[in-house]
């Protein structure tokens, strides 16, 4: 894909980085010239200016362009370069770095494909951390829906019964299943459930302990590796 990343800041060169080594192309537009220069040492492809121009964007290659990622810390500039997005039929995400009031984010939300939220993806990389291998945050999907895997272990009250016998709680939907040995695919009825297997729920934040309880049981988390 050709993609442009508005924002050689923190989140946007983290970003570049990823797609590029995807193999994707990556052009940057950057107005600071220190960051600009940064992003030119790291080998992108940089049109210094404003994200909010159409002409700069157009330099980037914007008419062409699979997607644009307005990743800056200012929301009205990544807003803007989403609306040119959307002009020349792009992908559009746009970068928000605050919880804003339900009617603002839906403003913005209908406006574009995605919106992505730095902070929130960094604290599920934390939350990682400190809970440990056994269970392990996707994504937040909602302010109460959150996707996660769970490995089962030797203290897990469902271990050895069958995924058809597996009773999760009411607001929790099992995703998918796999071996400790094989890729998460859809679970199977007749699957068995045993130590090292791994399990991908929908839950909502309320029930989240006792899906952890019935896959998990009381083992100490195992090391993050």
């Amino acid at each position: 894909m050709d993609i442009v990343i508005v924002g050689a800041g923190r989140v946007g060169s983290r970003t570049a980085r990823v797609v590029t080594n995807e193999d994707h192309a990556v052009t940057v537009i950057e107005q600071d010239y220190d960051r600009a220069e940064r992003a030119r040492t790291e080998g992108f492809d940089v049109v210094e200016g404003d994200g909010t121009s159409e002409d700069t964007l157009l330099d980037a290659g914007i008419d062409t362009a699979d997607a644009i990622g307005a990743l800056t810390s200012d929301l009205n500039t990544n807003f803007i370069a989403c609306m040119v997005g959307n002009h020349h039929d792009c992908r559009t995400v746009l970068r928000i770095d605050e919880d804003y009031r339900e009617d603002i984010y839906r403003k913005y939300a209908d406006e574009v494909d995605e919106i992505v939220y730095p902070e929130r993806l960094g604290a599920i990389g934390a939350k990682n951390a400190l809970l440990g291998g056994n269970v392990t945050a996707i994504a937040d999907l909602a302010e109460h829906l959150q996707v996660v895997q769970l490995t089962v272990t030797d203290d897990a009250p469902m271990r050895g019964y069958s995924i058809s016998e597996l009773e999760l709680p009411a607001g929790a939907r099992l995703l998918a299943f796999g071996k400790h040995d094989a890729s998460l695919a859809l679970p199977l009825p007749s699957e068995t459930l045993e130590t090292g297997d791994r399990i991908a729920v929908l839950a909502e934040f309320d029930t989240l302990d006792s899906v952890r309880q019935i896959l998990v049981g009381n083992a100490p988390p195992t090391e993050v590796t």
